[in-house]
């Protein structure tokens, strides 16, 4: 998805609020990079609804305070599938 950025941003900020998403996760829905993204949420999204921009960036944290689990589990599911 390209185009206006400022829309995009708003569009990026309302899938990762609504869905929980990861940053990685809504790049890879929207077609853009992950750094992409991250300036879009950041920065543009700041400025433009600071309401939205609050919500985004409880789940960034979130998603940022449980990713040491999340990676556990897929070493635990590459090395026994079965549990």
């Amino acid at each position: 998805m390209k185009g206006n950025p400022e829309e995009r941003a708003v569009r990026l900020g309302e899938y990762i609020a609504q869905t929980h998403a990861t940053v990685r996760a809504a790049a890879k829905a929207f077609g853009v990079s992950k750094s992409t993204v991250h300036k879009d949420v950041t920065i543009r999204l700041r400025q433009l609804d600071r309401e939205l921009f609050g919500q985004v960036r409880a789940v960034l944290q979130n998603n940022k305070d449980e990713r040491h689990l999340r990676g556990g589990m897929a070493t635990r599911h590459k090395y026994h599938p079965d549990s």
